[in-house]
C-alpha cells in the first residue's frame, strides 16, 4: 500500500473518531445519552481497529511503540463504559498518526524517474541503413549512432574519427571530454558535439549507467529505516504507565482509577508533539528552499556527525568560469575576450557558452559572427569585424597561426587553456577552472558549531585537481577517483563515528544519497537521479542552504524535545492525581487534551525558526512549498 492510500485512511479515520465524539456530544446535550455513548463507540472502533493493525505489524517487526500505551486506554475506557474518555482519546490519537503521515508524505518518491532516464531505444547501422531498436536487443558489436545531446545508451568505443561528451553526471569531471577513435565512452555520458558512431562493448543490462540504478536500488534496500523520534521512549513511559494504572487499580480496588491513569497517561505530547515540531520544520526549511522529505529524514538530519561532499556541482559551481586573460601580443583583455565570445555565439560547446556568459556579465557588446566554421572538440572559426579568429584548445589555435603550443604559464590543476587568435596573431589564452562555490569556507566554519564533527570530500575527479580546489577549507579526509561503489563503502565506513550525511548532484552520486543516513541532493541542476534518490533536496543552487537546512533540523528537534519533556512530566503528574482518585477518566481526557494544546503551541514555534546566517527566502518560495 503506497503513501497515498495510507493518508486517505487516516483522514478517514480521523474523521470517523471527529464525527463520533461531536455528534455523541450533541446528543447528550439534547437529552439523549444512550445514544450517545453509541456514537461514541461507533468514533471510537475504526481508530482502535487501525491501532491494533499497527500494533500487530510493530510487533512482527520487533518493535514495541507508544500505540499500546494508547490502546490499552481507548480498550479500557470502553470495557469500564468510559465511552467519552475513549472517543476523546480516538480523536487525539488518529490526529497525531494523520499529521505523522503527512509529515512522511511529503515529497517521498520512488526510483521510477532514474529509471526513466535510461534511453528506451537506440539507433543502429544495419544492411546499410539505421534502425530504432529497444536497448535490450543490442549485443557487443553494434554500431550505434548517438545524436547531439543524445545520453549513451550502452558502453562503448568511439567508432568516429573523435566525439566530444559530458560525463559530469557520471565521473563528477566538470569539464567535457575529447575522445578519439577507439577510446571508452560510458554509458549515461551525454553527446555535447557532433553526432558519432558507436561500437557497443556491453549489453544495456551490463553497462555503467545499469549498474549505478543497481547501486541506488540496494543502497535504499540495505538502508536503516529511520525510527520514530517517540518511539524511543516508548518502552520507558509504557513501564511506568502500566506500573502506575495497576497500583492504583491494586490498592483501591476500583478499576476506574486505573482507566483514569491510562487516558491520562495517552502519550499524546509524543504523538502530537513531535510530528507538529518536524512539519513545522520541513514547513519553515521548504520556506529558505531546502525540500526535505518526511519527518524521518528531518529529525535524523538534526543528530549527523559526519558530513561527505561531492565536488563537481556541489562544492564548485560545476560550471566552467574564466580566472584569467593573458595577453600576448598588447590586445587588451576585453578586446580578447569580446572577439572570442563574438565567434563562440555560434557554438553549443559548454565552454563556448561559459565565454559568452563572461562577456556578457562585463556588459561586452557581442558582433554577430560569419563565415563559423566548428571542428569538433578543437575549436571555432570564423569573421568577427572583418577580422579572422580562431577559438579553441591551444594546440589547435596555435597550429593555424604557427606558434608552438604550451608557450604560456603553467596552470594549475583542472584548468582548461582557451586560445585566442586574432588575423593570424595569437592574442592571448583563457584561463577557464571551476572555482568554488561562494560563501563554501564560512558554512563549513558555520558547520562545525553546528556539531559536525568530520567534513570529507568524496569524488570521481583527480586526486590533484580535488586537493587544489579544497586547499584551505580543513577537511578532515579527501577522497579522489571514487566510483559510484567506492563513494558507498565511504560512506558505510563513516557510519563509526555517526549518522552521515551526502550531498552530491549527479548520477555517479546516487547510489550514496541512497546509502546515507541523510541524502543531500543539489536539485535547482543536478541530476534526476540524484534527486529521487536523496532524503533533502536544495532547490535553489546555493550550497549555504545546507547550513540553514541542517540548523533549522536541530531547532526543530530541540523544540520537539523541549515539548515532550514538558508534556510527559505533567501526563506523569496527572496520572498520579488520577492513581490518588483526584481525576474522573473523562476529566483525565480534558486535563490530557489542555496539556496537547500547550505542546502544539510550543512545537508550532518551529515555524519561526530563523537560521544564523540571516538567509531569506528564494524569490519565488511560492513555488517551493511542496504540495
Amino acid at each position: 500500500m503506497n503513501i497515498v492510500d495510507y493518508g486517505r485512511i487516516n483522514a478517514a479515520i480521523l474523521f470517523l473518531s471527529v464525527t463520533g465524539l461531536v455528534s455523541g456530544l450533541v446528543l447528550k446535550f439534547l437529552g439523549h445519552p444512550e445514544i450517545a455513548h453509541i456514537a461514541w463507540f461507533l468514533g471510537v472502533v475504526p481508530a482502535l481497529g487501525a491501532l491494533l493493525v499497527e500494533i500487530v505489524r510493530s510487533i512482527g517487526r520487533g518493535e514495541v511503540g507508544l500505540d499500546i500505551v494508547a490502546a490499552l486506554s481507548m480498550s479500557a475506557a470502553l470495557t469500564f463504559g468510559e465511552t467519552l474518555a475513549a472517543a476523546v482519546v480516538a480523536v487525539m490519537y488518529s490526529g497525531g498518526t494523520f499529521l505523522e503521515r503527512y509529515a512522511e508524505g511529503r515529497a517521498r518518491r520512488e526510483m521510477h524517474d532514474l529509471l526513466s532516464r535510461v534511453p528506451r531505444q537506440a539507433t543502429r547501422h544495419r544492411n546499410g541503413g539505421l534502425e530504432d531498436v529497444p536497448l535490450e536487443d543490442i549485443v557487443p558489436g553494434d554500431v550505434l549512432l548517438i545524436r547531439q545531446g543524445d545520453a549513451v545508451p550502452v558502453d562503448g568505443t568511439i567508432a568516429s574519427e573523435t566525439a566530444f561528451v559530458d560525463t559530469a553526471a557520471l565521473t563528477g569531471e566538470p569539464l567535457p571530454m575529447r575522445l578519439s577513435r577507439d577510446a571508452e565512452a560510458m554509458s549515461g555520458s551525454t553527446n555535447v558535439g557532433d553526432a558519432f558512431e558507436l561500437t557497443a562493448t556491453h549489453r544495456a543490462a551490463e553497462s555503467t549507467y545499469a549498474g549505478i540504478v543497481r547501486l541506488v536500488e540496494e543502497a535504499q534496500k540495505s538502508k536503516a529505516p529511520m525510527s520514530r523520534l517517540a518511539d524511543r521512549w516508548s518502552l520507558g513511559f509504557l513501564v511506568v504507565t502500566v506500573s502506575i494504572a495497576f497500583a492504583a487499580w491494586w490498592f483501591t480496588g476500583d478499576p476506574i482509577r486505573a482507566v483514569a491513569v491510562l487516558v491520562v497517561a495517552t502519550p499524546c505530547p509524543l504523538i502530537l508533539a513531535v510530528p507538529v515540531a518536524l512539519v513545522a520544520g520541513l514547513s519553515r526549511a521548504a520556506h529558505f528552499g531546502v525540500l526535505i522529505k518526511g519527518a524521518g529524514p528531518l529529525e535524523t538530519m538534526a543528530r549527523i556527525r559526519t558530513l561527505i561532499l561531492d565536488k563537481t556541482g556541489t562544492l564548485t559551481d560545476g560550471r566552467p568560469q574564466i580566472v584569467s586573460i593573458e595577453s600576448h601580443d598588447g590586445m587588451g583583455t576585453d578586446d580578447i575576450l569580446r572577439y572570442a565570445a563574438a565567434l563562440d555565439q555560434a557554438s553549443k560547446h559548454p565552454v563556448a557558452q561559459a565565454i559568452v556568459a563572461a562577456a556578457a556579465s562585463r556588459k561586452l557588446a557581442l558582433p554577430v559572427p560569419s563565415e563559423v566554421a566548428e571542428v569538433p572538440g578543437e575549436g571555432v572559426v570564423g569573421s568577427v569585424e572583418g577580422r579572422r579568429i580562431f577559438v579553441g584548445g591551444d594546440a589547435f589555435v596555435a597550429k593555424r597561426v604557427g606558434r608552438p603550443a604550451g608557450e604560456h604559464d603553467e596552470l594549475d590543476a583542472g584548468a582548461v587553456l582557451v586560445a585566442v587568435s586574432v588575423d593570424g596573431h595569437m592574442a592571448g589564452h583563457l584561463v577557464m577552472s571551476d572555482p568554488l562555490r561562494e560563501g563554501v569556507g564560512q558554512m563549513l566554519d558555520g558547520l562545525r558549531h553546528e556539531g559536525i564533527a568530520r567534513i570529507l570530500l568524496a569524488t570521481g575527479d583527480r586526486a590533484d585537481v580535488a586537493k587544489r580546489v579544497t586547499q584551505g577549507l580543513g577537511l578532515d579526509g579527501t577522497r579522489a577517483n571514487l566510483t559510484p561503489d567506492g563513494k558507498v563503502l565511504l560512506v558505510l565506513t563513516e557510519r563509526k563515528h555517526g549518522p552521515v550525511m551526502m550531498v552530491g548532484d549527479g548520477v555517479n552520486d546516487a547510489p550514496a544519497l541512497a546509502a546515507a543516513d541523510v541524502g543531500v541532493a543539489m536539485g535547482a541542476r543536478g541530476a534526476a537521479a540524484s534527486a529521487e534518490a536523496a532524503d533533502v533536496v536544495l532547490l535553489v543552487d546555493q550550497i549555504d542552504r545546507l547550513g540553514a537546512g541542517i540548523e533549522i533540523a536541530r531547532a526543530s528537534r530541540r523544540i520537539a524535545m523541549e515539548s515532550v519533556v514538558a508534556g510527559i512530566g505533567l501526563s506523569v503528574l496527572g496520572m498520579v492525581m488520577a492513581a490518588y482518585g483526584y481525576l474522573t477518566p473523562v476529566q483525565g481526557a480534558v486535563i490530557q487534551e489542555v496539556i496537547d494544546v500547550a505542546v502544539i503551541l510550543n512545537a508550532l514555534r518551529a515555524l519561526a525558526v530563523r537560521p544564523k546566517a540571516g538567509l531569506s527566502a528564494p524569490a519565488a518560495q511560492g513555488d517551493l512549498h511542496p504540495a
